[in-house]
């Protein structure tokens, strides 16, 4: 099996996995859905975490005994932990820009790209760490700064592999919407396609260099933003991932003994061999993924990363159909901005929720408020 969840433990193992994700689920929801909410988790939370790890590593600096215990310095002192949390939070608050259009770059067309950018940095982030444990022991074991036993081999070398081609199945770059009442910022174009070939690969990675902590990270994580992204919030799928891995990372920081120490616990069963077929179950998908969006890209005759290669599928068409109305979008634009600014968005959404091949916007001095 995958997981050691069999033994005594076994009901509280199961509670704290349904405990987890039910939280996400409704911490995702209290994020997206308020602005003020989003302040407070992606900004207060954030710096209260900073500040609470900056005091704990400056005082293991000084030798200081309460420091040097504490299971943040211990258990979670990776550069990769700490990377991801912050590259995380970082994408949150950019699709809160996106979304809600703050500032004058969170206007801008070229920042639509910026999903694509951020997403694709976390991505790499957990390449390198597979990479790393190939280099570093392949075909035997080494122990972390964390003190957790990882196995190197070609499941990281498949599974690192994976990541980027699911780089590459990030389509519609700059086909970014924003839905009614600005609760989130959607990318039609990130269907079911790329949901399942990400989800296989980042279980898989968990799976490879997160074995204490996979159960909860490989399930319950990746379940909450694709239950909502699913069922009740088609396109936003994106920003549901986002949102609720920088709040499990932040939780992780602050209180790493609920998946280390406590009943809670559980671990994976950390075998090389189910390592392996579990990588190359990843690596295949993604390049079924990647392939399929070269046959729709070649069909409809686009570029797959300038233009949306998935228009006209169910997904794409539900998605569009959560757009704000225009008149919405108007009446909730900053006053600073600029008619190009208007003009660009309003010609996006006023597309149909079929979409339009090959769409390309071209920018013109037009205020459509007047």
């Amino acid at each position: 099996m995958l997981f050691d969840v069999y033994g005594p433990n076994a009901l509280y193992q199961w509670a704290g996995l349904i405990i987890v994700l039910v939280a996400l689920i409704l911490l995702n929801e209290l994020a997206r859905r308020s602005k003020a909410g989003g302040v407070f988790m992606f900004f207060g939370v954030c710096g209260a975490m900073t500040v609470y790890c900056l005091a704990v590593e400056i005082g293991a600096a000084m030798g200081a005994e309460w420091a040097l215990t504490n299971p943040t310095h211990t258990d979670m002192n990776s550069w990769f932990h700490y990377a991801k949390v912050y590259a995380a939070t970082a994408g949150c608050i950019g699709f809160m820009m996106i979304k809600y259009s703050w500032t004058k770059v969170g206007r801008s067309h070229w920042f639509k790209a910026f999903p694509f950018v951020i997403v694709a940095i976390n991505i790499l982030i957990a390449v390198v760490s597979d990479f790393e444990s190939a280099i570093r022991a392949f075909g035997t074991t080494w122990v972390s700064s964390e003190g957790v036993t990882l196995y190197g081999g070609w499941h990281n070398v498949f599974n690192g592999i994976a990541g980027i081609l699911n780089i590459f199945c990030m389509t519609g770059w700059f086909g970014i919407y924003i839905s009614k009442k600005r609760q989130d910022m959607l990318w039609p174009d990130m269907t079911w396609v790329f949901i399942i070939a990400y989800d296989l690969w980042n279980f898989c990675y968990t799976y490879n260099n997160l074995p204490t902590h996979s159960w909860y990270c490989g399930i319950a994580l990746l379940l909450a933003p694709t239950i909502a992204g699913l069922i009740w919030n088609k396109g936003g799928w994106i920003q549901n991932r986002a949102f609720t891995l920088s709040m499990w990372c932040m939780f992780c920081q602050m209180v790493p003994m609920f998946a280390n120490d406590s009943i809670f616990a559980a671990q994976s069963v950390n075998n090389p061999d189910v390592n392996l077929v579990v990588s190359l179950l990843a690596l295949f998908a993604n390049i079924a993924a990647l392939a399929y969006i070269v046959y729709r890209s070649k069909k409809l005759g686009v570029n797959p990363y300038k233009q949306e290669v998935f228009v006209g599928t169910k997904d794409f068409r539900e998605a569009m159909e959560r757009r704000a109305d225009t008149a919405e979008l108007l009446a909730t634009e900053p006053k600073s901005a600029t008619p190009a600014e208007i003009a660009e968005m309003v010609a996006y959404n006023e597309l149909p929720a079929e979409g339009t091949p090959g769409f390309v916007y071209v920018a013109v001095e037009e205020d459509v408020r007047k």
